[in-house]
């Protein structure tokens, strides 16, 4: 099971029974999909950076809760068909856990064999920090490069598409 944040955004207008109710649905469909609440915060009303639906504010709630990662687009789901709800935004939070004390031992190692190979290899800069002419791409003018069937032709010479009509003409 994975650890994840849900900021929820309801309509301002909804009175608070209704309000509670709705976040318990949400909550509800949390647990029924096999999570676990962690937290639940009110955040109150707050002023929108721009209009949703016609709305200037919305009722803020952030709830925290563990979910197996596959029941996580069952809920989303199931918040998008919420007329309460104006926005929301599921994230992962990143917990990394607690580190035993081989894994550093482990790690601090390889980290100071990583930062002298590094500081070993020639980065292409000279004694007064420039750059070498050879570590430059040479500039080509791409103008010169680019030619068309057109700019082949001499321009006295007819088009080609003239000479196609007559021939299936005479044909």
């Amino acid at each position: 099971m994975r650890r994840y944040e849900l900021m929820l955004l309801f309509r301002p207008d909804l009175e608070d029974d209704k309000l509670q109710s709705a976040v318990e649905r949400v909550t509800r469909a949390i647990v029924n999909a096999g999570g676990a609440l962690t937290k639940v915060s009110p955040w109150g009303k707050r002023r929108l950076a721009y209009e949703i639906q016609h709305f200037r504010e919305a009722s803020y709630f952030l709830i925290h809760f563990d979910i197996p990662p596959a029941a996580v687009r069952d809920i989303e789901r199931g918040l998008l068909i919420t007329e309460e709800i104006l926005r929301h935004l599921v994230t992962v939070i990143e917990d990394h856990g607690a580190v035993s004390e081989e894994e550093i031992e482990e790690a601090a190692p390889a980290r100071r064999d990583d930062a002298d190979e590094a500081a070993s290899e020639d980065d292409g800069a000279d004694e007064d920090g420039g750059l070498d002419r050879a570590d430059v791409p040479a500039e080509t003018d791409a103008a010169d490069e680019v030619t068309t069937e057109a700019d082949d032709k001499p321009d006295d010479e007819p088009d080609d598409a003239p000479a196609a009509e007559a021939d299936e003409e005479e044909s």
